[in-house]
């Protein structure tokens, strides 16, 4: 049977913008003729785990088989799969490649034979794709998609193109720039092709990396140490700390050598031992890596007091002094950014909507693009044009304030608000309260900063008591876990409970979390910690940011929907309804060990839906269920004990109000597309246990929303009358048609204000809608949500309760700190094996501590 894909005559939309009141422009399918997929597999022997040297191999194979074996340019996954846009004269058959093994960046340079064997595997009938599109099938044909997406991604790896994950960066696209300490920023694009309502789609769109700097390894360390002098280098031996730093950062890169030729090695380890005490055994005789250098390629090695790489096995390792060695190009720098880099990053890539609308034409007028032949003899025609769309812009809800004792509307205008002249809706009451200061300032400005806050409490409208329960008390950062255990214990001999503790940072930002743990889980106290900076200068924006935060986390609430005190927000005050924010956040990339911790908040003060309770748990490294949502364990003296965050904060929202929840709507983050059936099948029968398990027959109707934040789509406003002062699409702008799913509930939502870049809309994916809300229901309610964030005057860009669980995992990371040697031993865990956070303490947990 031929291998081919044979589909003719497709056009896809070329980018997804948004043009207000606009018709849009359909892109649909042209037409099918007989189009089927053929798969073909690729078996590589001895097997290669490299899919840069997989690649190669391919591309070795076309270039010298292609015109008298194969015929036709194949399009390849990078893994096993290979697709043709025409008959192969073979239904299985054998390639033999010499290549250079070196070419994959992990060993010496040498010619090695591999046997490619190319067999057929499967075909489908691609008239699946058309009914799927017409919505006359619910399956996706995945199968069918990506084929499409591996032609049109390889057409970019064989143009010039470097590939880091699912982003290309082309030379010609913009310049590559130092963000500091050896790490460079790239410009390249996102690609990604995608079922809509008109048709396949190509999305596009602009994206930037962080890459290490090819650059000698040596100069690479200056730059991530900080060390300016070089001769001071040549001098010094490396410290121990330095040296596991630089051990961390450059372990798994490759570099290049230029002596004896030109060589690759993988860098495993570095040295403990200086070079100058590096020996090793040659022909029998021991020799000293300075020795060895010298005498076979006459280099005098002059930073011999640091250590040097290590490659090889450990059986055989290869000692590379750092002065030889040039770190490889096109390597991407996974670790943490810090904030120079991120402010330098931001500075780079921070585009403005029109800039960023003119590289992305750029993208589509590279003629070697889509328009190349290679795409070309698969049939596939892609428009260049942007597609346009109609969306509509909801309206900003009412907010209610006090004033003078009198409840005040205020009505937002492009997305915010002046709170200045009014008064929280419901100020907290803070009886006992502490200052304590870990930072240099001295006593008098940290007592009139003391003072500028509790004015600004009172003013907004806080029964704040005017003098703290102890005078402030000043201590050096090395005795913080001393002076706060200090601190409670007085509160304790008092027979006061503390309500809150302002805490002056020190200067050098590295405390803040461990003063979050031990504040909430050791001593049950709620904390607020300001920098050093803003408690010196009072100055008053920030004072009213504090407040607002003070005051949620004392009990209060800053403001609240106006609709809410009249029952006019449909399927939401009707009937006591809980709304659950859940998020799941994983170690940062590069980390192979450490818990990823759930964070679940779900709302304790129906009807006005602005108050949040959190609770958090560890899970198995890189886990994306959230596991700990209902479970059921043994105890010696109760039995079957039913537990789990979503009954704990079903029975606080009961507690709280005096009624039980007949709704419960669900916003959950952090979920791919992959694993959407998964998450709902799980997470919905975790969510019924848990209600069942409160009372025989109690099954509440539950909505359960994706908010996705990491996407690739952007709206661009067609005119001036439908952008803000920043040139992007209005906030409340939603689009429900043309490039959302051809079958199923989503939208676009862009709730929040443009400030300096291009806004990124929230995509929710309604996986499950028991209580029936109507699309302008759903998108008004999440619309009006994102105008109660507690920590600002601002709309935010996703529904506050998903970024309130963002915010107690990003706590709840402190936490792992005191117990992370549980976690050193690998990086999964058994099935059995459960693994603890230390408890919040009651007092904290009962309010927004997280904010």
């Amino acid at each position: 049977m031929p291998f081919c894909i044979s589909f003719l005559s497709f056009v896809f939309p070329f980018f997804l913008w948004a043009s207000l009141k606009v018709p849009y422009s359909l892109f649909y399918f042209a037409l099918f003729i007989s189009s089927f997929k053929w798969l073909d597999v690729v078996s590589i022997t001895p097997e290669v785990t490299s899919r840069v040297l997989s690649r190669s191999l391919i591309k070795e194979l076309v270039h010298l088989y292609g015109q008298s074996h194969l015929y036709r340019n194949p399009a390849y996954d990078g893994r096993r799969g290979i697709y043709t846009a025409g008959p192969l004269p073979f239904t299985s058959k054998e390639f033999m490649i010499k290549l250079e093994e070196g070419n994959d960046g992990t060993h010496e340079r040498k010619k090695k034979e591999f046997i490619v064997k190319i067999r057929f595997a499967t075909s489908t009938d691609i008239h699946n794709l058309r009914e799927f599109l017409l919505s006359r099938q619910s399956n996706v044909p995945y199968e069918i998609i990506h084929a499409l997406d591996v032609v049109l991604k390889d057409s970019l790896s064989n143009n010039r193109c470097t590939l880091s994950g699912k982003t290309f960066f082309p030379l010609g696209l913009g310049a590559r720039s130092e963000i500091g300490n050896g790490v460079q920023c790239w410009n390249g694009f996102y690609q990604s092709l995608r079922p809509t309502q008109m048709g396949l789609s190509l999305n596009i769109d602009v994206s930037s990396k962080s890459f290490y700097e090819p650059i000698p390894v040596i100069e690479f360390a200056a730059k991530f140490l900080n060390l300016e002098d070089p001769s001071i280098m040549a001098r010094m031996p490396l410290s121990n700390d330095d040296r596991l730093k630089l051990k961390k950062v450059l372990k798994g890169i490759k570099v290049e050598v230029t002596h004896g030729g030109q060589r690759r090695y993988k860098i495993f380890d570095i040295t403990e031992q200086p070079t100058n005490q590096l020996r090793f055994t040659e022909d029998g005789q021991q020799k000293s890596v300075i020795q060895y250098f010298r005498e076979k390629y006459n280099i005098v090695l002059r930073y011999a007091s640091w250590p040097s790489l290590r490659s090889g096995k450990d059986s055989r390792p290869i000692y590379l002094p750092m002065e030889t060695c040039t770190i490889v190009a096109g390597q991407r720098y996974a670790k943490k950014l810090n904030e120079r880099q991120v402010a330098s990053m931001l500075r780079m890539t921070c585009q403005r909507p029109w800039r960023r609308q003119e590289i992305i034409h750029q993208i589509a007028d590279q003629d070697d693009y889509i328009r190349n032949d290679f795409v070309k003899e698969f049939g596939v025609n892609v428009s260049v044009d942007m597609a346009a769309i109609d969306a509509r812009v909801l309206p900003p809800p009412a907010l209610k304030y006090h004033d003078s004792g009198r409840e005040k509307t205020i009505r937002p205008r492009t997305g915010q608000w002046n709170a200045q002249h009014v008064k929280l809706y419901h100020g907290a009451v803070v009886e006992y309260w502490m200052c304590v200061n870990f930072s240099n300032l001295k006593q008098e400005v940290v007592f009139n900063f003391c003072q500028h806050l509790v004015d600004m409490c009172c003013r907004k409208g806080m029964d704040f008591a005017r003098n703290p329960l102890f005078p402030i008390q000043s201590s050096p950062p090395g005795q913080i876990e001393a002076k706060l255990s200090d601190v409670h214990h007085q509160c304790r001999v008092e027979g006061k409970q503390l309500q809150m503790l302002i805490i002056i940072l020190p200067e050098v930002n590295a405390y803040y979390g461990k003063i979050k743990r031990i504040c909430e889980t050791e001593l049950g106290m709620v904390s607020q910690c300001c920098q050093p900076r803003h408690a010196r200068t009072c100055n008053r924006i920030y004072l009213e940011n504090i407040v607002l935060k003070i005051n949620v986390k004392a009990g209060g609430q800053n403001a609240i929907l106006e609709d809410t005190l009249y029952g006019r927000i449909p399927l939401l005050t009707d009937i006591p309804t809980i709304i659950f924010g859940a998020d799941v956040t994983h170690p940062q990339s590069g980390e192979d060990q450490g818990p990823s911790i759930a964070a679940v908040v779900a709302s304790m003060d129906w009807p006005t839906v602005v108050t949040y309770r959190g609770l958090v748990s560890a899970q198995p490294h890189r886990s994306e269920i959230i596991e700990d949502l209902f479970r059921v364990k043994e105890d010696p003296k109760r039995g079957v004990v039913h537990a789990g965050m979503i009954r704990e904060l079903l029975l606080a929202f009961k507690s709280s109000t005096g009624l039980k929840p007949l709704r419960i709507i669900f916003f959950r983050d952090g979920v791919s597309e992959g694993m959407f059936e998964m998450v709902l099948l799980k997470e919905m029968d975790a969510i019924r246990k848990a209600c069942a398990s409160l009372e025989e027959g109690y099954l509440p109707p539950v909505t359960f929303i994706v908010v996705q934040k990491r996407h690739n789509t952007r709206l661009f406003p067609t005119n001036e009358d439908n952008m803000d002062k920043s040139g992007n699409i209005l906030p409340g702008t939603v689009v429900d048609t043309v490039i959302c799913h051809p079958s199923e509930h989503d939208f676009y939502l862009c709730s929040h204000a443009g400030i300096r870049g291009t806004s990124r809309p929230a995509h929710y994916r309604v996986l499950l809608d028991e209580n029936k809300f109507s699309a302008d229901a759903l998108q008004m309610l999440a619309n009006d949500l994102c105008y109660t964030y507690a920590r600002c005057t601002r709309s935010v860009s996703i529904v506050p309760p998903v970024y309130y669980a963002h915010l107690a995992a990003f706590r709840a990371k402190f936490y792992v700190e005191r117990s992370g040697a549980q976690y050193e031993g690998g990086s999964s865990t058994g099935p059995d094996d459960r693994i603890e956070l230390p408890e919040i303490d009651p007092t904290v947990k009962s309010v927004m501590f997280y904010c």
